[in-house]
């Protein structure tokens, strides 16, 4: 009996829950893929990861590696529905959170309201003590005080308690004491300090995020407990790793600890996907987008790097400055318009499409679970742009006569039929998920025209054509297993962890940056081989981060790790020069001013290598389903190809109008367009010039 290694990824979205199982024959190299959907099972978010499981039929008990993401941080965040929530500061910071930042979006709103702050003002104590910027101290810290605040927290029935002291990221000395001795005299309750999240500066950006990790630890450490209750029981014996927001995965253990690192950990993990499918075939500058049920994100990716930052925002929208996280996140641009966003017509007369959503329940219309609103799904089956009697791969039969009662109040309101409706409404998803991707791309300097677009998720491929037409793109690809392609990117992911410290140096004083660096390298380290890696499996690649003198922003320059001297300075100098300019369009003869750094380290623990996907020999015309009357929106009524896309193989080519029809996703290819597969099974679509 052939040895097999087995693989499986789960990723927890807002409509379904998604499964990737990779079988490989280590004699043979061969590989089984399966993919699986079902219904996420909001509040028992555990429940969706077991029937999907079943559903694709695995048998937990032989699996070797299993990763996961969910999105019950981001869920319980928005939905108000974590731990409440007490903070301990710094003696005369009590208000950092209400004082926050005067970054008020909606400017000449006179009524503006600042976002309220997670933990109220009587939540919020201080005590005594000081550490300078430089990280010395100036006051002991008086713990003295600690019982009588507890004894008030209890009262009000606090669950979970963020520590975070005035300047810890220089030294976190003042604040492990204070979260032991809280400990220490309650043991049952949560504690979290800032010092174990984030070692980097800025007051409200560190006290919020430490709040919101706070808020969130007890959440996530019972859903991440009962996941692995759950798989245990089922006979699973290996270790399980979460997706993280960095494009890493992690521990169990570890995010248990600090679970707000995996915020974005479905978006990430398709991001990551996309740059490694860019390196293998070939692509490495990739503008990626992931359409689900719910929302439609996207992330630029230059030379095979996915670009992670610590300056990210939940809530944040035109009329409200939403609240920090400052913990390693991609960078994505993220809007509320997916295949459930919901069509309405405001009271000007205008259409709008999304960010409000059907979600999973009761769905778009056509589920037929009582959905009276008209959705992008719904007005794609109106289109023939979704085959209705092939719907959800045939699992669901299209409920038509819901859609078109969904879509009739709209349509009025419009006045206009039931199909110029549902091309408005294609249409204005189209814009907006258009300029999404130009968020990420033209205002940030980069020309569409030089990179090939990644569409994965349930929606990507319906909508991936058109976006690359309006932005010129050279190519647009469809992943195989787009439609799980979040939960395939697990399988091509790294142990990651990110160290961000904050720490002012001049930039001749090699010494100095080279203690940094071998300090947040020990460190990283020594928590590597905590959990079992042993420290030849674990690489490093510090980046500086660096400014012009006096100046607010920086920007990240890469070293090579090792001892940091003099040359290897100079070069970091030179290289800020050019990175600074690339990112904000001049240079200064200014000097410059190192202000931290950010110190990546990664181990690989399984990572899946692709292999190529054997040939049958069979012919194009096996593929062809049939032919029907597709619209495009933009391009009128066309006969379209019918293609199934799990007869399609590599070497098969080409050209619309066609459509490509997969169990769990649906490309539209418009006229003019050459389709070719390649060797791994993915889509290539040709824009016409």
């Amino acid at each position: 009996m052939a040895e097999t290694t087995l693989r499986v990824a789960t990723d927890v979205g807002g409509t379904f829950t998604d499964l990737v199982y990779f079988e490989t024959d280590r004699t043979t190299g061969r590989q089984t893929i399966r993919t699986a959907k079902s219904d996420t099972t909001p509040p028992n978010f555990e429940a969706g990861v077991l029937n999907v499981l079943a559903k694709g039929e695995v048998d937990i008990r032989a699996v070797d590696f299993f990763a996961h993401g969910t999105t019950v941080v981001i869920n319980a965040l928005t939905e108000r529905k974590g731990a409440k929530t007490a903070l301990i500061t710094t003696e005369g910071f009590r208000d950092v959170l209400e004082i926050a930042r005067g970054n008020r979006p909606d400017f000449f709103n006179l009524m503006y309201e600042k976002p309220a702050p997670f933990v109220a003002r009587h939540l919020r104590r201080e005590v005594p003590g000081r550490i300078s910027y430089r990280g010395e101290e100036k006051v002991p810290v008086d713990l003295s005080v600690l019982p009588a605040i507890l004894d008030d927290f209890r009262a009000e029935g606090v669950q979970a308690v963020a520590v975070c002291l005035l300047h810890a990221y220089a030294n976190p000395a003042h604040e492990a004491a204070v979260a032991a001795e809280v400990k220490r005299l309650w043991p049952e309750v949560s504690v979290v300090a800032s010092y174990q999240i984030t070692r980097e500066w800025r007051e409200y950006e560190r006290s919020n995020t430490t709040v919101l990790s706070a808020y969130v630890q007890p959440v996530a450490e019972r859903y991440l407990s009962r996941i692995e209750e759950g798989l245990n029981a089922e006979g699973y014996k290996g270790r399980l790793y979460i997706m993280q927001s960095n494009c890493g995965v992690d521990s169990l253990r570890s995010t248990k600890a600090i679970p707000i690192t995996m915020v974005e950990s479905g978006p990430a993990s398709g991001f990551w996907g996309a740059a490694e499918l860019g390196r293998i075939i070939g692509e490495p500058n990739v503008l990626a987008l992931d359409i689900g049920g719910t929302t439609a994100k996207c992330s630029l990716i230059e030379n095979g790097h996915v670009n992670i930052k610590t300056d990210y925002w939940i809530e944040r929208s035109r009329k409200s400055s939403g609240y920090p996280i400052m913990v390693p996140v991609v960078d994505l641009v993220e809007i509320g318009n997916g295949g459930g966003s919901i069509a309405r017509v405001d009271e000007f007369g205008k259409l709008h499409v999304g960010p409000q959503s059907a979600g999973a329940s009761p769905g778009p219309a056509a589920y037929g679970r009582g959905g009276t609103q008209p959705t992008t799904t719904d007005a794609n089956l109106v289109l023939g742009r979704i085959n209705r009697d092939y719907f959800c791969g045939g699992e669901v039969i299209a409920d038509m006569a819901a859609v078109e009662n969904a879509l009739a109040p709209l349509a009025e309101k419009l006045g206009v039929g039931l199909v110029e409706a549902a091309r408005g409404i294609v249409r204005i998803a189209n814009s907006n998920m258009v300029n999404a991707l130009k968020l990420v791309s033209l205002n940030r300097g980069h020309d569409p025209r030089d990179f090939t677009l990644v569409v994965f998720g349930g929606g990507g491929a319906m909508h991936g054509v058109a976006l690359g037409q309006e932005l010129g793109v050279k190519k647009v690809v469809v992943p195989r297993g787009a439609p799980v392609f979040s939960a395939w990117g697990m399988m091509m992911s790294d142990l990651r962890r990110d160290y961000f410290v904050t720490k002012l140096i001049d930039e001749t004083d090699a010494a100095a940056l080279d203690a940094l660096v071998g300090e947040a390298t020990a460190h990283a380290a020594g928590q590597f081989g905590a959990e079992g890696v042993a420290a030849d499996q674990v690489r490093f690649k510090p980046l500086v981060k660096c400014r012009y003198q006096n100046q607010e922003h920086s920007v990240e320059v890469p070293i090579e790790p090792g001892p940091v001297d003099a040359a290897k300075m100079a070069a970091m100098v030179s290289a800020f020069h050019e990175i600074y300019e690339r990112e904000y369009t001049y240079r200064l003869t200014a000097p410059i001013e190192i202000v931290g750094l950010h110190l990546i380290a990664s181990a690989e623990v399984g990572k899946l290598e692709i292999v190529a996907l054997p040939k049958t020999g069979a012919r194009l015309e096996d593929a062809i389903k049939g032919r029907r009357s597709v619209d495009y929106a933009t391009e009128g009524v066309h006969e379209a190809t019918i293609y199934n896309a799990e007869k399609l193989e590599p070497g098969m080519s080409f050209a619309g109008p066609a459509i490509i029809e997969d169990p769990g996703t649906t490309i539209v290819v418009h006229p003019g367009n050459r389709v070719s597969i390649d060797d791994f099974g993915n889509t290539h679509i040709e824009i016409k010039g």
